[in-house]
């Protein structure tokens, strides 16, 4: 188990962080970076000894399972971001001192425990959603950066989650065409040689989600746009990190998507538009942080480019510059954030002689610029030489002279960048006190790419099987010289054109000073966002409207065609059923408070007679026996009664009168609609026997769950995904309540009800529940708790005990004298998360057992201890929290609407 002590390692550092941070501040970055150190450490060894495979079962019906997967090229791509991250998070120390930290360490090493999740992912399922928390994390740290971060942050979500569409769909289609979950499994299908069409669809899936999230045309615009987090964040994410994810996805598919025609024409084409175009409006900018931004898009350009080729020459040689690229381009960032502390400018035009007045710091990003452009004996110029060998091997000239302009811009840039702010008058900096650490971090990326480069043979052994995992073959060489190539000469003509364009760079300024295209990415982001918006709201107008009718109209015609539906699908014969005399007084109860309700005039009068015929329904599940659900429902009663009552505060005091003719409009549908539903209710459940489902549930449930309550075992064992599902949505509709009814116009209420009301003084008329209540109160919490530790075995559970013990609050409420002795102190919508929370805790501590919330059995001083009574918790906790938020949302006023004293 120690890849998932590796995967386990990172997320309990995730944990771990907001708890330092809060002791320690911006200190807490060095035992994080500690941490991902000793994770780096853990997986070089457990990548020492070949391919690592581990699995945890997770949902065994549908085949997915928690399966980690150590090869050669996840091991490249786990030491990338836990080194990185290491460096990045004790640059941070420095960054950050002074600052708030807790929420930016959490977020970088939840990143960091998320990207390792997907690189080791053997899962597609596991292989998506660990792609999904990358893009949230990114998001976050993106839009934390200030008020005037969230455009950039959102227009980066909408790309990327675009890109996790793309994903999603090929994720599907791969499950549905292989039959499996297992990524390395489905990679291995013949079915990628077999069905060409298959294979194109997915490739072109897989491409556009990597496209979204490494920066290429046209989806390039996040990138630069994001330059607005700080510089540790750029460092880490926008330049070693999440834009590799979709380098990563790419070299995880290339073989397989190789048997697609259009994989390498796609790649091709837009990685070398990228490459090109990134590296023309790097060469644009002045402010050094969107330069490397530019310079990032172009890179990735070229790495995409070099997979599309897809030989092994080709494979290695961007393997060879993931990492150089991860090396220099985070030494630039971190240098940019450092020059941004002192000088407090990014403007290459605003800052000089830092050769002097910063010269350790200026020798680094002279090395690690070095690198950027490709120049001996650096790591960048080992993986440049590669790319172009690969390029000419596989694609012949044209391609490599592009690439190689690409280079030549790329020399230009990185000139240009140190030629205007290196020599000069040194400008005034602030003091280099406590900046030790950034100055460290640059220089350690920065020696790496060039030290990597003067002993490149030492990547050979992982590099050669990180290329094998990735579709190549045959043996892995590196070095720096190779004699006189083909490669070294183009590389000779790139560095001379890229020194010509540092020697004509005022011209060059001047010719560049101008908008090169009639639009820009962020503008289409934002065309793209309000065409959605819009397209959107035009959807929704079709349905929307505030009269009840046409949004009732849409259940009830698919209750009628699911009738028709059960009609035609199903055997029509119905079991002769002997009504009994209870049957025809509840039935005739039933269509009195129906028929009551229709004809009533007043919300309350409607609201109780709607209670009156759910009164009825409840007991009539008692006399057939069903008191699970016979107590659900009279509870479910009670408190929907008392919450529309509150509602009706909220309303006219009567509903407006309707012409007979739209009634009985109205009413066709709605008859036959309930027509219809009796007959299909009939169909399905009017039979004598028990379904096969209910025959094995009665004879097997105690056998397999130790409970004897069937009903409550079908919730929280068979079942429970059902549940904690269902959960969830009670949550969203806690805080939508809460939005909702906190987001209303304010309206004055007079303090006192008119004269002519029946029931005034309101205060005399309550002595009666304020008493009773004192006394049932207690006794409901007692019997909540009860409820819930006997519904394993006998009528209770989670669910009734949240409504018994919501049914007391509402007593209490009830009996309260005024709205502000009525507010409840206790915090409903934490409660819920607690419920949810403590659902999910239950159901991971089901995979101790092989699968996600499996109940765990126990017998604890002679009583039977199940962990479905904890997740039974967390439905009485999610539960309890909605319904008291309901209760303090429409039964207490705010502020402002009316007297917080008013009599009740």
């Amino acid at each position: 188990m120690t890849l998932i002590g590796l995967l386990a390692g990172g997320w309990a550092l995730t944990a771990l962080a907001p708890v330092l941070a809060r002791g320690l501040g911006a200190r807490a970055g060095w035992p994080l970076a500690a941490g991902l150190l000793g994770l780096a450490a853990l997986a070089m060894a457990l990548g020492r000894d070949g391919t690592v495979v581990e699995s945890v079962p997770w949902i065994p019906s549908l085949d997915v399972a928690l399966r980690l997967r150590l090869d050669g090229l996840s091991l490249v791509f786990v030491l990338l971001v836990l080194l990185i991250g290491a460096v990045v998070v004790a640059y941070s120390t420095s960054y950050l001192r002074g600052k708030a930290t807790a929420g930016y360490y959490t977020l970088m090493v939840g990143f960091a425990a998320a990207m390792t999740t997907l690189v080791l992912a053997d899962d597609l399922v596991l292989l998506f959603v660990s792609w999904e928390l990358t893009t949230l994390c990114s998001y976050l740290l993106i839009l934390r950066s200030g008020p005037e971060a969230a455009p950039a942050a959102t227009r980066t979500l909408l790309i990327t989650v675009a890109g996790g569409l793309a994903l999603l769909a090929a994720v599907t289609t791969i499950v549905v065409v292989t039959g499996t979950t297992r990524l390395s499994v489905a990679l291995a299908d013949p079915a990628w040689a077999e069905r060409p069409g298959f294979a194109a669809t997915v490739a072109v899936l897989v491409a556009v989600a990597a496209m979204t999230k490494s920066a290429q045309f046209p989806f390039h615009a996040w990138l630069p746009d994001a330059m607005v987090a700080p510089a540790p964040v750029s460092a880490y994410l926008h330049a070693a990190a999440m834009v590799k994810a979709g380098i990563y996805l790419l070299l995880r598919f290339a073989d397989a998507a190789s048997h697609a025609s259009v994989w390498p024409v796609l790649l091709i084409a837009i990685g070398l538009i990228t490459s090109v175009m990134g590296a023309v409006f790097a060469l644009q900018r002045t402010d050094l942080k969107a330069l490397l931004a530019y310079s990032t898009v172009s890179h990735l350009g070229l790495l995409t480019l070099t997979i599309g080729i897809g030989t092994t020459a080709a494979l290695t040689a961007a393997l060879v510059h993931v990492i150089a690229h991860a090396c220099f381009k985070s030494a630039g960032f971190m240098y940019v954030g450092l020059l941004e502390k002192r000088a407090g400018t990014r403007e290459i035009h605003e800052v000089s002689g830092l050769a002097r007045s910063m010269p350790v710091a200026s020798a680094m990003i002279a090395l690690a610029a070095a690198a950027m452009a490709g120049l001996p004996p650096t790591l960048g110029f080992v993986s440049k030489e590669s790319v172009l060998e690969g390029v000419l091997d596989g694609r012949g000239w044209w391609l490599a002279i592009a690439v190689a302009l690409s280079a030549a811009i790329t020399v230009a840039y990185c000139g240009r960048m140190l030629v205007w702010t290196l020599p000069g008058r040194p400008t005034e900096l602030t003091p280099s006190a406590g900046t030790g650490p950034m100055l460290g971090a640059v220089a350690l990326t920065a020696l790496a790419a060039v030290g990597l480069g003067l002993v490149p043979g030492t990547l050979d052994g992982i590099m050669g099987r990180a290329v094998t995992a990735a579709g190549g073959t045959g043996a892995v060489h590196l070095a720096l010289w190779h004699g006189l190539t083909p490669a070294l000469g183009l590389s000779v003509l790139a560095i001379g054109l890229g020194l010509l364009l540092i020697v004509l760079r005022r011209p060059l300024d001047r010719l560049l000073d101008r908008r090169l295209f009639p639009g820009s990415g962020v503008a289409a982001a934002d065309a793209l966002q309000r065409w959605t918006i819009d397209t959107g709201r035009r959807v929704g107008d079709l349905t929307r409207t505030d009269a009840p009718a046409f949004h009732l109209a849409v259940p009830i015609a698919t209750i009628g065609a699911l009738g028709i539906a059960a009609f035609v699908a199903l055997d029509p014969s119905v079991a002769a059923t002997d009504f009994e005399a209870a049957d025809v007084v509840l039935t005739a109860f039933l269509l009195a408070g129906v028929g009551a309700a229709v004809a009533a005039r007043t919300p309350l009068g409607a609201v109780i007679s709607v209670g009156v015929a759910g009164f009825c329904v409840a007991t009539w599940f008692f006399a057939l026996g069903a008191s699970d659900v016979a107590l659900t429902q009279l509870l479910v009663e009670i408190l929907t009664v008392v919450i529309m009552v509150l509602a009706l505060r909220h309303l006219p005091e009567r509903f407006p009168r309707v012409p007979v003719r739209s009634r009985a409009r109205r009413a066709v549908p709605a008859v036959a609609a309930g027509a219809v539903a009796t007959m299909a209710t009939l169909v399905l459940t009017g039979r004598p026997d028990l379904s096969p489902a209910g025959e094995w549930f009665v004879r097997n449930a105690e056998a397999e769950t130790g409970g004897g309550n069937v009903v409550n075992t079908i919730l929280v064992d068979f079942r429970a995904l059902d549940t904690f599902g269902e959960l969830v949505v009670l949550a969203i509709a806690a805080l939508s309540i809460t939005a909702l009814l906190q987001a209303r116009r304010q309206v004055t209420r007079p303090e006192t009800p008119p004269d002519n009301r029946l029931l005034v003084p309101a205060e005399p008329n309550m002595v009666f529940i304020k008493v009773l209540g004192r006394v049932l109160v207690p006794l409901m919490l007692i019997g909540s708790v009860y409820a819930l530790l006997r519904g394993h075995n006998a009528p209770g559970g989670g669910f009734i005990a949240a409504l018994i013990g919501a049914a007391a609050l509402a007593m209490h409420y009830l009996a309260a004298p005024t709205d502000e002795a009525a507010r409840s102190r206790l915090p409903y919508l934490p409660i819920a998360g607690a419920g949810i929370a403590v659902a999910a805790i239950t159901g991971f501590l089901g995979l101790a057992e092989g699968s996600f919330l499996k109940p765990l059995h126990a017998d604890v001083l002679g009583y039977h201890f199940t962990t479905a009574l904890v997740f039974d918790l967390g439905v009485y906790l999610a539960v309890f929290g909605v319904i008291l938020g309901a209760l303090n949302q429409l039964g207490v006023p705010r502020a402002g609407a009316g007297t917080a004293g008013e009599a009740r």
